[in-house]
């Protein structure tokens, strides 16, 4: 799978606590939804620790600052689930796209250790599957 810096949201991003992605993308004011699905993909790099649960959420705006973030899409992992190399079922931009786009993270943790692990996400030509994964 080919990954381009440009279209990257997060880069092994440590995930310690909920936030925004670390690269926010302008997209311009158009419908990137339309025609060919543009690629997104999300992937654990190192296994999450002290986590019941993180939410992934593919968000939108008009400003650079979010202040009015739209979710367009988003899917809550299991920590039994947010293993390395676990991939997110999210697998394309949606519709709705209003000129900037970022991912947001929620942890949900039930104790007060600190959080670990790391994400890659990043809008992607096509996904590295075959018939055969389907």
């Amino acid at each position: 799978m080919i990954l381009d810096e440009q279209g990257m949201f997060s880069n092994k991003q440590a995930i310690t606590e909920s936030c925004a992605s670390e690269n926010i993308l302008n997209l311009g004011k158009r419908e990137v939804a339309f025609g060919t699905p543009v690629g997104l993909f999300i992937q654990i790099n190192d296994k999450f620790e002290n986590v019941t649960s993180l939410t992934i959420a593919v968000q939108t705006d008009d400003d650079e600052d979010f202040s009015s973030a739209v979710t367009l899409v988003e899917q809550t992992i299991l920590a039994a689930d947010l293993v390395k190399g676990a991939v997110s079922t999210i697998k394309f931009l949606p519709k709705g796209n209003l000129g900037f786009m970022r991912l947001y993270y929620t942890v949900a943790k039930s104790g007060e250790e600190a959080v670990t692990g790391k994400i890659t996400a990043a809008i992607t030509d096509g996904h590295q599957e075959s018939f055969h994964n389907v």
